[in-house]
């Protein structure tokens, strides 16, 4: 599939305006002949929201995004009111004109500058799901730093893990290094689960908070075969080949030999002495 990767400037707040950017990108790349579209994690509202996340909550998704999912594919991020009436920051896969799957983040961070436990309630659930490019799974920003997340997807056949983020820019004395943590992220999620790895993050600024996009694209082997620049709204597509995660998957048995009964007994005993 010929997957494009979003990395966009969302505006604070403002769905309409982020709506309509969307909208651009998304019939732009259906006339290049794009299969899916990702953008960041909160694309569609924004990330420093606090008390914002009350007015730009959707219940469903536009429908402009649901009618423009029959000719391409769609992953996008937003505040969702759930049936239970708490939020959450989720992501969408779009297709065919109907919300294939939404995946709600499960592990909120609220340290340093982030605070969204305040504002949102967790996720319950990580599951790969099919579509018509493959099994895929999804994940939201801090999701990724918890090695189960990308596991759980894994075992349950993802061909494709798509992260969508939120990352701010930290700096030290060498340089940023939030770049490459990401990177090695990846690329270990990539080789571990022997599967494809889309990492799409934004950019812009927020109440003093800039963010660093490098949005990639992992193959199965490790290899970064897409990176977008920093700093500035870009975007690209990457094909990703089925052949070549056949062929990985072939050579190395690092997914298909996993102990599943070991690993849940071995979780049961740590959880008891705890």
């Amino acid at each position: 599939m010929n997957v494009f990767l979003a990395q966009t400037k969302p505006c604070l707040g403002n769905v309409e305006k982020n709506l309509k950017g969307m909208v651009e990108i998304i019939k732009t790349q259906i006339e290049k002949g794009s299969d899916l579209v990702v953008f960041p994690e909160l694309s569609l509202t924004g990330y420093l929201l606090e008390d914002l996340v009350f007015d730009v909550a959707i219940e469903n998704v536009p429908q402009i995004l649901l009618d423009l999912s029959k000719e391409i594919s769609i992953i996008f991020g937003a505040v969702e009111l759930g049936e239970d009436l708490y939020h959450y920051n989720s992501a969408y896969y779009l297709e065919d004109g109907q919300v294939k799957h939404k995946h709600r983040k499960v592990y909120l961070p609220t340290y340093g500058l982030f605070d969204e436990g305040r504002y949102f309630k967790e996720g319950d659930k990580i599951r790969a799901f099919n579509t018509k490019f493959g099994r895929v799974g999804m994940l939201i920003c801090e999701d990724a730093f918890h090695q189960s997340s990308s596991y759980i997807l894994g075992q349950d056949g993802a061909e494709t893990i798509f992260i969508l983020t939120n990352s701010p820019t930290r700096t030290t004395n060498n340089g940023l290094e939030i770049n490459d943590l990401w990177e090695s992220i990846c690329k270990s999620i990539a080789v571990g689960n022997s599967c494809n790895v889309v990492m799409v993050n934004r950019v812009g600024i927020e109440d003093g908070v800039s963010f660093w996009g490098g949005s990639l694209a992992v193959l199965p082997s490790g290899v970064v075969e897409k990176k977008l620049n920093l700093l500035v709204e870009d975007g690209t597509v990457v094909m990703l080949d089925r052949k070549e995660l056949i062929k990985v998957r072939f050579a190395s048995g690092s997914s298909k030999n996993e102990k599943i009964d070991l690993l849940l007994n071995e979780l049961v005993r740590i959880k008891k002495s705890r």
